[in-house]
C-alpha cells in the first residue's frame, strides 16, 4: 500500500512540477514597455558618446512584442523611424513612420534592428539616435546568457520592465523550491 501511495504522490507531484516550471518560463516572454533612455528626458542630444541612447540600448535585450516609450516635448521634436541608410546620414525627408505626440509608443513587431532618429534640425547629426536590435524568442533563449547584441557602428539606449514579471519569477522559483524539499 506504501509503495502505491508513494506512485501516486510522485506523479502528482511531477505535475505540479511542470506546471510550475510551464509557469516561471512563460514569465520570461512577458512582453516590456521600455523607456527609452531609461528616464524620461533622454530623447536629447547626449552630453556626451557615453551617454548617448545607444549605449542604454546594447544593455539590454529587446524582444518581439516589447515596446519602446519616449517621453519629450512634442512641440520641439519628433522621433522618426527611418532606415538604416537614413540613419547613417542623418536623412529626415523620407521617414518610415513620424511621431510628434511627445508621448510615443512603438511596438517591436519583428526581430532585427531599427532606426531612430530626432526629427528636430540638426539633432541627428549631433547624436540624437538610437537602434534597437530586436531578437526573436527562439534567439532570445539561445542567446540568454550571452552579451547583448551591440549596433557595431553606432551608440545605443535604455528599458524598464512594465509588469511584475520579476517578482512573478522569484516567487515561483521559491514555491519550486518549496515542492521540490517537501517531496523529496
Amino acid at each position: 500500500m506504501a509503495v502505491f501511495s508513494r506512485n501516486v504522490f510522485s506523479s502528482s507531484s511531477v505535475v505540479v512540477v511542470v506546471v510550475l516550471l510551464n509557469l516561471f518560463f512563460l514569465s520570461f516572454t512577458e512582453a516590456r514597455d521600455h523607456l527609452v533612455g531609461g528616464k524620461t528626458d533622454s530623447w536629447k542630444i547626449p552630453s556626451s558618446e557615453s551617454d548617448s541612447l545607444n549605449r542604454w540600448a546594447e544593455k539590454l535585450r529587446f524582444l518581439v512584442g516589447d515596446s519602446l516609450v519616449w517621453k519629450y516635448d512634442g512641440k520641439k521634436d519628433s522621433v522618426l523611424e527611418v532606415s538604416k541608410r537614413d540613419y547613417v546620414t542623418c536623412n529626415t525627408s523620407s521617414p518610415i513612420a513620424v511621431h510628434n505626440d511627445g508621448d510615443t509608443k512603438i511596438v517591436l513587431e519583428h526581430s532585427g534592428a531599427y532606426y531612430f532618429i530626432s526629427g528636430a534640425k540638426g539633432h541627428c547629426g549631433q547624436g540624437q539616435k538610437l537602434i534597437v536590435v530586436t531578437l526573436s524568442e527562439k534567439n532570445m533563449r539561445r542567446f540568454a546568457d550571452a552579451p547583448a547584441p551591440s549596433p557595431v557602428e553606432f551608440d545605443g539606449p535604455a528599458i524598464a520592465p512594465s509588469s511584475n514579471a520579476a517578482s512573478l519569477k522569484a516567487s515561483l522559483v521559491v514555491a519550486f523550491g518549496v515542492l521540490v524539499g517537501f517531496w523529496l
